[in-house]
């Protein structure tokens, strides 16, 4: 549970203020576009210091960067919530963005360090389940406080939902890495577990297959606003028409990967999720395309089920590239990340502005990067069989 509520904390600092963007731009005097930066901002930071949370967990323990990293993050918060001006607050966003990741991307070492095959596949899901929670609550949470406190108390509420995390896992979570495993502390040690991690081939190809897939759902996370506000004519308080069939196709992914586990091979797993990802994202640019105000409700379900199809291939994914770096878990986690999050930085920030300005070009981007990232599997798996042919 603590390990889920961890990784409920990135989402939360993405999604509950969503609501609150265009009065952000309001009180700011600046465009939508502008007040959009405060997403790069923090995802930037984010993806660079992954790098170095892994590589510190590996060499310090897993409880250690874990409390500091809560701390900082609620002190950013405070700032962003007292923050006198824009440029103020895009600093502290990207002091948020710094610690932000320490609790999810430490957290999938955890899950490694204490189990293994298909036991580690199904806590993963579970974690899953109960963290998919989160991003679904955020934006409702973050528009009722908007609406009865103003934006300013969505980050409040991001302050003290860190010291609550930081609590948490000083009480309950114990350390999972034996100090006879650690990585020394020395640089030239980290920048070398950090350049094997990044030179391995099969590891470049994985992260791809499933970053790819991972960014085309970001771009509608990321275009919340205009889908909501715009395209479906909901409310301030309303983002849970986007985030709830979302989070849903999660949960009931997370929960089918669950109980798969052990069952059938987990490329199998993989492939069903790539196929499901390809039909409904096929099917939502046909429903785009082809039809003049296309029924909500039909856009929701094809959402959900694309989420599914990601939440069946992307823990197979992830378990892989870990197994991959027995001995630099936290650095491989910290690299996979860091490549995730800087093409979600690129779509949220740079074209997601652009292309939320119409659904049938979310559509189109989503079934392209979708396309690519299973072209990119099936290399991958081709390249796997070579390796174990020549083994």
């Amino acid at each position: 549970m603590v390990l889920a509520l961890l990784a409920t904390l990135g989402p939360y600092t993405i999604d509950a203020f969503f609501p609150s963007m265009r009065a952000m731009a309001s009180e700011f005097g600046i465009s939508y576009f502008q007040v959009q930066q405060t997403l790069t901002v923090y995802l930037v930071p984010y993806a660079c210091m992954s790098l170095l949370h892994g590589s510190l967990a590996d060499a310090v323990g897993r409880r250690r960067v874990m409390l500091a990293g809560l701390l900082f993050y609620a002190l950013a918060s405070a700032g962003c919530a007292l923050a006198p001006g824009f440029g103020a607050l895009l600093f502290f966003r990207a002091m948020q963005g710094m610690v932000g990741g320490a609790g999810v991307i430490i957290g999938r070492a955890v899950v490694r360090d204490c189990y293994s095959g298909a036991q580690a596949q199904r806590v993963m899901s579970a974690i899953t389940i109960m963290f998919s929670v989160g991003p679904a609550l955020a934006p409702v949470i973050g528009g009722w406080v908007h609406v009865w406190l103003g934006w300013r108390a969505v980050f409040a509420s991001m302050a003290l939902y860190g010291l609550v995390l930081a609590l948490l896992v000083l009480r309950k979570l114990p350390e999972t890495l034996p100090v006879a495993q650690r990585t020394p502390l020395q640089f030239g040690a980290l920048v070398r577990n950090m350049l094997g991690v990044a030179r391995h081939a099969e590891f470049l190809l994985l992260t791809a297959a499933s970053g790819l897939c991972f960014v085309a759902m970001q771009i509608y996370i990321g275009s919340a606003p205009a889908i909501i506000l715009d395209h479906w004519h909901g409310s301030e308080t309303g983002f849970a028409m986007l985030t709830v069939p979302i989070v849903s196709g999660f949960a009931l992914g997370a929960l089918a990967s669950g109980r798969l586990a052990g069952h059938i091979p987990p490329s199998r797993q993989a492939n069903y999720g790539y196929t499901l990802v390809l039909a409904t994202t096929a099917a939502m640019l046909a429903l785009q395309t082809l039809v003049v105000n296309p029924p909500v409700i039909a856009q929701q379900l094809l959402l959900t089920c694309t989420a599914v199809g990601l939440q069946l291939l992307f823990p197979i994914i992830t378990l892989r590239i870990l197994d991959l770096f027995s001995h630099a878990r936290g650095a491989a986690t910290a690299a996979n990340t860091f490549a995730l999050l800087l093409l979600a930085a690129l779509m949220m920030g740079a074209l997601a502005p652009w292309l939320s300005m119409s659904m049938e070009r979310l559509a189109f981007t989503a079934f392209v990067l979708n396309s690519v990232g299973w072209c990119v599997w099936r290399y991958a798996r081709h390249y796997q069989r070579r390796l174990a042919a020549a083994g």
